[in-house]
C-alpha cells in the first residue's frame, strides 16, 4: 500500500500539479498597466486602479479555465497532498524510498525471468540428452534398444583434474590367510590449504566387509610423504577374490572436517598372487557412494497391457545387512509405485522376525494403464521393523525407464513378455543413493482433493 500511496502522488506531481494563483493573476494585473502607460502621456488619478481591476476577456477566460479544468484530478491530487503531510518525512525522503522500492521491485522480476529461462533450457537440454523407451517398438524378441548402459561402462572422457599418485604393494600368505597392504609414498599431492601444501594420511580398508579400517601417520606441509607403513588383514583365499581393497589420501585439517584428495580401489580378484604386487597408480575422484554388501532381493514382474494390471512377487532376500544387537534384523518390504517422479502408490509385504534371509512369496497388484506404465517407476525398499525406535533402511533398488543395469534390463524383459512373471535377484543399494537418483517429489493428490 506504501508503493502505491507514492506512485499516486508522483502521478500527481507529474500530471495534476495546478498553476499557482499568484503566478497567474500576475499576468493580468501587469499587462494592463503596460498598455495605459504607453497610450494615454497624461495619466489621471482614476486611470491606474481602473486599469488594474478591469482584465481583458481573452485573458479573464484564460484564468477560469485553468482553475476549473479537471475537477477529479484537482480533488485527487489534493487528497494525496494531505496524505502525504501525515508523513513525518521529507518530501526527498519519500521520493527516495519510492525509487527505491521500484528498483528491488523491478531486480525481483529479472531474478524471476533469468531463474524461470535457466530452468527452462536446463529442461531442454536434459530432454535431449535422455534416452527414453519406446514402448511402441517393442516385439518381444529383444531387449537390447531398451538396456541402457551401465554406469561403469560409461566413458567419461580424459580431463579428469590431477590428485597425484600413490605408491603401494600387496602380498597375500595363504598358509596364514593374511593379506599384507603397504603404503609406500605419494607423489604430487593436490593442494588442499592455503600456502599450496596438505597434511596428508592414508585411510585402508577392504570391501564389502570394512570391518577393520586402518591409518597412517600424518604428514605435515608436504605432497610428497613417504609413509612406508604395511597393514594386515585376516581373510580366507574364497573372501579374497570377492574383496575390494581401498586405499583413500586425506587432507588433515585439526578444527574442520578432513579433506580427501583421492582414492585408489584395487579389484583384488585381478591381482597374480604369486609375487608380491608394487606398482604406482594415479589418485582417481572419490566414489560418491560407498560400496557395501546390503544383501539381495529376488522378485518378478508381469505385466498385461489389456487389463492394466501391474503384479509384484516379493519371493525371497538373503544375505541382508544385522541391523539389531543381536546379529538379525526384523525385515520387511515396501513396495512403491511413482508417477512422473512424484510418490502415487504403495504397499508392504508382512514382517519377518530374527532372519537376514527372509522368505516372502507375496504378491500386489496394481492398476496401471499402457500410458502410465512408459511414466512409472518401482521401488522396492528393505526396512528393519523396531517396535520403539523408527523404522531403518536396509537397502533399496528402483526400476524402469528412468533406470539403468540391471534394473532397467528386468523392466524391458518384462514389457517385451507381456502376460508373463520375469523373476530376477538384484544387489541393495544405499537409500542416500538412490534418493539422490530418483529425487522423487511429494505425493499425487487424489483426484477428489484438486483444487480445481
Amino acid at each position: 500500500m506504501f508503493f502505491i500511496y507514492l506512485c499516486i502522488k508522483l502521478l500527481r506531481q507529474t500530471l495534476f500539479y495546478p498553476l499557482a494563483p499568484a503566478a497567474l493573476l500576475s499576468i493580468p494585473l501587469i499587462m494592463p498597466s503596460i498598455n495605459h502607460t504607453s497610450n494615454s502621456s497624461h495619466p489621471s488619478p482614476h486611470a491606474t486602479p481602473h486599469a488594474t481591476t478591469t482584465l481583458p476577456p481573452l485573458l479573464t477566460t484564460h484564468i477560469h479555465t485553468n482553475t476549473t479544468l479537471n475537477p477529479a484530478a484537482a480533488a485527487v491530487s489534493h487528497w494525496i497532498n494531505s496524505i502525504l503531510d501525515k508523513i513525518p518525512l521529507p518530501r526527498w525522503a519519500i521520493y527516495t524510498i519510492f525509487a527505491v522500492g521500484i528498483l528491488l521491485i523491478l531486480l525481483c522480476c529479472l531474478c524471476i525471468c533469468v531463474k524461470c529461462c535457466c530452468k527452462g533450457d536446463k529442461k531442454k537440454r536434459q530432454k535431449n540428452k535422455k534416452e527414453n523407451i519406446d514402448l511402441n517398438g517393442v516385439n518381444g524378441k529383444t531387449t537390447t534398444a531398451l538396456v541402457q548402459p551401465d554406469v561403469s561402462d560409461v566413458d567419461y572422457g580424459s580431463t579428469k583434474q590431477r590428485r597425484g599418485k600413490l605408491l603401494y604393494s600387496l602380498e597375500y600368505n595363504a598358509a596364514q590367510s593374511e593379506l599384507t597392504v603397504g603404503i609406500k609414498q605419494a607423489d604430487s599431492l593436490k593442494a588442499m590449504d592455503l600456502g599450496g601444501t596438505s597434511d596428508p594420511y592414508v585411510k585402508v580398508y577392504l570391501l564389502p566387509d570394512k570391518s577393520k579400517t586402518v591409518e597412517t601417520k600424518v604428514f605435515r606441509s608436504t605432497l610428497n610423504p613417504a609413509f612406508n607403513e604395511h597393514f594386515k588383514f585376516q581373510i580366507s583365499k574364497s573372501s579374497l577374490l570377492k574383496s575390494t581393497v581401498v586405499m583413500k589420501v586425506f587432507d588433515f585439517n585439526r578444527f574442520t572436517k578432513h579433506d580427501i584428495i583421492g582414492e585408489l580401489r584395487v579389484q583384488l580378484c585381478n591381482v597374480d598372487w604369486n609375487h608380491v604386487i608394487e606398482e604406482w597408480q594415479d589418485l582417481a575422484e572419490p566414489a560418491k557412494f560407498e560400496e557395501e554388501n546390503l544383501g539381495e532381493i529376488c522378485f518378478s514382474l508381469r505385466y498385461v497391457p489389456t487389463a492394466s494390471k501391474l503384479t509384484v512377487v516379493i519371493l525371497e532376500a538373503k544375505n541382508l545387512k544385522s541391523m539389531d544387537i543381536g546379529g538379525s534384523s526384523d525385515p520387511y518390504v515396501k513396495v512403491q509405485l511413482a508417477l512422473d517422479k512424484r510418490k502415487w502408490k504403495k504397499r508392504k509385504t508382512s514382517i519377518k522376525k530374527k532372519t537376514l534371509n527372509p522368505y516372502y512369496n507375496e504378491s500386489f497388484t496394481f492398476d496401471v494403464t499402457f500410458e502410465q506404465i512408459q511414466r512409472v517407476n518401482l521401488v522396492i525398499s528393505v526396512w528393519d521393523h523396531d517396535a520403539v525406535t523408527r523404522n531403518d533402511a536396509m537397502g533399496k533398488i528402483f526400476l524402469g525407464c528412468d533406470a539403468s543395469g540391471n534394473q532397467l534390463r528386468h523392466w524391458a524383459d518384462m514389457l517385451s513378455n507381456p502376460r508373463r512373471p520375469v523373476a530376477q535377484w538384484h544387489n541393495l543399494l544405499l537409500a542416500q543413493q538412490v534418493n539422490s537418483t530418483l529425487t522423487l517429489k511429494k505425493k499425487i493428490p487424489l483426484q477428489h482433493k484438486l483444487p480445481f
